[in-house]
């Protein structure tokens, strides 16, 4: 496997007792995921990788995802609109800092 330019982690909730639990998961984290993983597909961002998470911790900021190696943390990152602002901003090489938490 040729290592990912980018890695992108999108919270699933899982917690070490087993399923799914915390608010990114109530806030359909999953459902975006399909709609991150085919919208990099998409835009022919095969240089991309998308894994689901146990719970990253930060169920107040829900649902949230990470993009590696820049080390940008996003959360309230809630609709279809908000990945393709993420998605935008990482084809320029710059965080979307309308949902960059911390």
């Amino acid at each position: 496997m040729k290592k990912p330019k980018h890695h992108i982690f999108v919270c699933g909730s899982f917690r070490a007792a087993g399923g799914p639990q915390g608010v990114c998961n109530k806030k359909n984290s999953m459902g975006l995921l399909q709609y991150l993983e085919q919208e990099l597909s998409d835009r022919g961002m095969a240089d991309v990788t998308v894994s689901s998470t146990g719970c990253l911790k930060l169920c107040d900021e829900g649902p949230a995802m990470v993009v590696y190696p820049e080390n940008w943390w996003y959360g309230r990152v809630e609709t279809e609109g908000a990945i393709d602002e993420i998605i935008d901003a990482l084809e320029e090489g710059k965080a979307a800092t309308g949902y960059v938490v911390g």
